[in-house]
């Protein structure tokens, strides 16, 4: 007697098709930031909300972040996270009497700072959507062309809105490695994209077996906290779940920090919970 019977749905290799275009509004990671009575950087956030472009090429860096090479997050979320930690280092430093470069050089107001920093953030990895190598020349490239787009409807004068972009051009290229910022604004934008480092934020080359110092130190980064400073105006206060943590705060964080132009105002404290984790058990060459 034959066994043969003809295949069933059920029978057939089980492959995951990803769903094709944008997820739905619905589910995306939509962008809050405090604006505090700042009616130039409202309006710049619901430009930015409404931009379908500019949430497409978040996307696609985070393709090629996550999908294509294995690193850790570089979409919608690590933006929200720089753009949140970039306003608030500011608003410290301003709170202390420092004055951002757009207020000393231009003479425009804190507000206009507060735009600088925001956009730059949101912006400053949007070149991984065509590569990572050399992304934050790729960034200038889309940056230079969706700004005006961005900026005009707080920004109708031409002049004040061209000298607003170019400080953001310069915060996106400045947080490069070797970068060097001119102004304020954009150190502060290299030193917040350091900050992005808590729990679980560069899990994934770590679960996906890439066991090294980098991906081991950045597991063992438990929390960060940015905080106004006793010694100087900021104080970054990191918890680490184990000591390996201390190369991801000395490679990363000190790496950003220095040529700055932050180093004056910025404290860092990076201390062990006590109960060391053992993240990696047996490690073979």
């Amino acid at each position: 007697m034959s066994t043969e019977r003809n295949a069933s749905p059920a029978d057939e290799p089980q492959t995951f098709t990803p769903p094709v275009g944008l997820p739905p509004r619905a589910k995306r990671t939509h962008i809050h930031l405090p604006a505090r009575h700042n009616a130039k950087l409202q309006q710049v956030l619901e430009t930015v909300q409404a931009d379908e472009e500019l949430y497409a090429l978040w996307h696609a860096q985070n393709v090629n972040a996550v999908t294509r090479l294995g690193m850790s997050d570089h979409g919608p979320v690590h933006m929200q996270i720089v753009a949140n930690l970039a306003l608030h280092l500011l608003r410290l430093l301003v709170k202390h009497g420092v004055t951002p470069s757009a207020v000393k050089d231009h003479g425009m107001d804190y507000d206009d700072a507060e735009v600088i920093v925001t956009l730059a953030a949101l912006l400053h990895d949007i070149g991984m959507s065509i590569h990572r190598a050399n992304h934050e020349e790729y960034s200038l490239i889309i940056a230079d062309r969706k700004l005006p787009g961005l900026l005009a409807p707080a920004y109708p004068d031409v002049g004040l809105r061209t000298l607003v972009q170019s400080d953001i051009l310069h915060a996106i290229i400045a947080h490069r490695a070797g970068g060097r910022p001119f102004t304020l604004e954009a150190g502060i934008v290299r030193v917040a994209d350091a900050l992005d480092m808590a729990k679980g934020r560069s899990r994934i080359p770590f679960e996906q077996g890439e066991i090294n110092i980098h991906s081991v130190s950045a597991m063992a980064v438990e929390s960060v906290q940015v905080e106004e400073g006793e010694k100087k105006p900021i104080r970054v206060h990191i918890i680490l779940r184990n000591s390996a943590g201390i190369f991801q705060v000395d490679s990363l964080l000190k790496e950003k920090l220095k040529g700055s132009g932050l180093e004056p105002y910025i404290e860092v404290l990076a201390e062990s919970t006590g109960h060391e984790e053992p993240l990696v058990r047996i490690f073979e060459i």
